[in-house]
Formats: C-alpha cells, structure tokens, sequence
C-alpha cells in the first residue's frame, strides 16, 4: 500500500480564505499558463469561483480533465512557445498569469529549465505587449537568481529580470516568490508519505538539516487573488511567501512520519554520500531526486521579507493543514489493512 498517493483531491479554501480575497473584486477575463498543474488547478478554482472568465492554455487538454468540472473555465491546446499562437490566446484578456514550472529537467545541461521558464516568459512579456494585455502575475521562487546554484534558481531568476527590464510601459507585474508550497496533491509531503511508505525500516535523506518555511497552496492562492484586487498596491512588487514557522527537512519528513503511524527511521546523509545519491537519481525514470534539486537545498528556502504582512495576510501554519489530508490517508490505509484481514 503507498500510503500518501491516495490523496489526490483539491481541498477548498477555508471560507475566512474567501472572504479576505473576494471582497472588492471585478470579474475579469483572465488567461492561465500552467493551470493545470497543483497551483494551478487550486488558482483556477479560486479564480472561478470569484466570478472571474479563465481560458487555461495547455498542450493536452485531455489531461485537464479535472479542471472540466470548473465553471467560467475553457480549455485551449496550444503551444506556449508558439509566440503566433501564444499572442492570440492572449488577446481579448485582461490579466495573464503565468505559472509554468519544473522541478526537474531531462539531462543536466539546463537548456530544459531555461526553455521552460525564461524563454517561455521571454514569450510571455513580448505577447502581453504585442495584445495590450496590461497585467501579468508570475509564479517564481524563494532564492531565484541569475547566478544561483541550480539551474532551476538561475532560469527563474532569468525570467524575473525579463519580466522588470523587457516590460512596456503599461504592464503592471508582480513576481511571487513562494517557499516549498504543501497542500493535499502536492509533490512535495505527498511524495515523502509514498517514500515513507515504499521504504520498509529506513528513508536516508539528502540535505537533511536545510531549513523550510513550508508555505500552504491557499495562502500562495490568497496573496495571487489580493493582487489581483489590487494592482495599484501590487504592480512591480515582488513578494516572497513563506509559513510562519521554520523547519528542517528532517523535522518535516518526520512530522509526516508521525502523521502516517509509520515507524521508520529517517537518516540525514553526509554531504559526499547526498551527492553521490543525486548524481546517480539523475538517471532514475522520473527523477525522485537530482543533482539540481540538491544544489536548490543548499541555500535555506527562508524569507527575508514577509510578503503576507504587506499584503495584508497572515501565513497558516502546517499543523493547521497537515493532519487534515495525510491523518485522512493514513486512516484510509488502517481500513484498507483491516480488509485485507478480514479477507484472509
């Protein structure tokens, strides 16, 4: 049984959530690049259920299935790196937001974060400009920077120099720039429940002191809807989004332990042994863990600035969350054992 990967449901805002993000918004037609991924698909509902139009721009629309379900959201096939294609999506549109990201690259090089995201937003700025669309929000994140130790930072720092040196006049931007974002679905405590419960005695873990300020998806999706609210207050700002409390990675994969009634033992692996560990998931179908990732932990992903205060809001801590999606999927397992019993 793997635990954790039973959990795939999105998880409604808290009506508080609502409130403080609907209050004095207008229905706007609003474009989305990366709407169906995990940000996404929580941004599309949120955005939906505001009364906003959301057209999401997707190279599959099959396997967007779960945005369907959405109401005032279409779905277009296109090519995002097809700047013909790209510019007339955006026309007609009040906003683009934009949140295309990857965590991992086929190959080591680079060129496949570069392509994803600072071309891609190179593409992005040049159709807002070439169809007047006047707002842009942009999903980065915590630590990007043009000469960081990964290509993910460098590529995502490339993007946000794009988007503050080659926007016209009239764009209004805001950059995000979230911690490691949790939620029900998400690729980051939902993958460490299924390694947790893949692995029989023992999870060695790389980087395992690196400190976190996990940030939760409706918080991120929070501050995106009180920007949008609020462009006067919001344009050319960038804000970085963390929780309110810091941890370590063990701390966290720990908590998640606790949380699954597992008994597993969680071993924080020496830096040359981490590596080594990279270097050969590098080439593991998927890719669990890589060298980028690796070299991404090796700075704290720990803001500097509250950007919650400045907006107005206030971060939910884990403890809140947590229990409320992995104690679920841990109770759903207990019952699935107690079939399986009852069967034999």
């Amino acid at each position: 049984m793997r635990v954790g990967r039973v959990v795939q449901v999105v998880q409604v805002p808290h009506l508080h959530h609502l409130r403080r993000y609907n209050r004095r918004m207008t229905p706007r037609s609003i474009c989305v690049l990366g709407g169906t991924g995990f940000v996404g698909t929580h941004l599309c509902a949120s955005l939906t259920r505001a009364g906003h139009e959301v057209t999401v721009l997707t190279r599959n629309a099959t396997r967007a299935r779960h945005l369907w379900v959405l109401p005032r959201l279409k779905l277009v096939q296109v090519d995002p790196h097809d700047a013909g294609a790209l510019a007339e999506s955006f026309r007609g549109h009040d906003a683009v937001i934009n949140l295309v990201g990857i965590l991992n690259e086929s190959g080591r090089s680079g060129a496949g974060f570069r392509r994803a995201h600072t071309e891609l937003t190179k593409k992005v700025v040049a159709a807002c400009r070439a169809t007047h669309v006047n707002r842009l929000l942009q999903m980065s994140g915590l630590n990007a920077a043009e000469h960081g130790p990964s290509h993910y930072l460098q590529s995502k720092g490339e993007a946000e120099r794009s988007i503050r040196e080659e926007s016209h006049a009239d764009l209004s931007w805001t950059i995000f720039q979230p911690s490691v974002i949790f939620g029900s679905g998400d690729s980051f405590t939902s993958r460490f429940a299924a390694l947790l419960g893949d692995l029989p005695l023992a999870l060695p873990l790389a980087r395992a002191d690196a400190r976190i300020a996990p940030v939760w998806i409706e918080d991120v999706v929070a501050a995106m809807m009180k920007a949008l609210a609020d462009e006067a207050g919001t344009a050319g700002e960038t804000f970085q989004l963390c929780g309110p409390r810091v941890y370590t990675l063990r701390e966290i994969v720990c908590y998640v332990r606790d949380l699954l009634g597992l008994r597993r033992v969680v071993i924080g692996l020496p830096d040359v042994v981490a590596r080594l560990q990279a270097a050969v998931m590098d080439f593991v179908p998927g890719k669990p863990f890589s060298t980028d990732n690796y070299r991404s932990l090796s700075q704290d992903s720990v803001c500097s600035l509250n950007g919650f205060a400045r907006l107005g809001l206030k971060a939910t801590p884990m403890e809140a969350i947590l229990p409320q999606y992995l104690g679920k999927a841990e109770e759903n397992a207990r019952l699935d054992r107690y079939r399986r019993n009852a069967r034999r």
